[in-house]
């Protein structure tokens, strides 16, 4: 008796301890949207359009989130009036550290705004 209810304690272990692991990460994994807008700010060069600002270390930094899946889309505004990115992270406080971090906001090129965004699935209204 004692073997067969360590046989059965022992397959439930091994059997729940994937199915918790599951769990716990979906719900770690819930990403919140967020929308990043950049202006200029006081190291902005005046009278000088995106294209001429010194932006090469935060065109790598915007790569590097893209390749983390952190960033999902971004691009400079076409009236060369700053830019925006689409970010999905866990929380505001991950959208505001991500942004810090950035050489253009670290070196006053750009301010931000950061707004949580409630995206809507716009698909499924289709075929009502």
């Amino acid at each position: 008796m004692k073997n067969i209810l360590l046989f059965g304690l022992s397959f439930a272990v091994t059997l729940l301890g994937p199915i918790h692991s599951v769990i716990e990460t979906t719900k770690s994994d819930v990403k919140k949207t967020f929308l990043v807008v950049y202006r200029p700010g006081p190291g902005w060069l005046q009278d000088q359009p995106l294209s001429a600002q010194p932006l090469k270390e935060h065109g790598r930094y915007m790569l590097s989130l893209f390749k983390k899946g952190s960033m999902k889309l971004a691009g400079g505004f076409a009236d060369n009036s700053g830019g925006a990115m689409l970010l999905e992270v866990v929380d505001e406080s991950e959208a505001r550290a991500i942004v810090a971090e950035d050489p253009a906001v670290k070196k006053g090129i750009f301010l931000y705004e950061i707004h949580p965004w409630k995206l809507v699935a716009w698909e499924k209204y289709l075929h009502k």
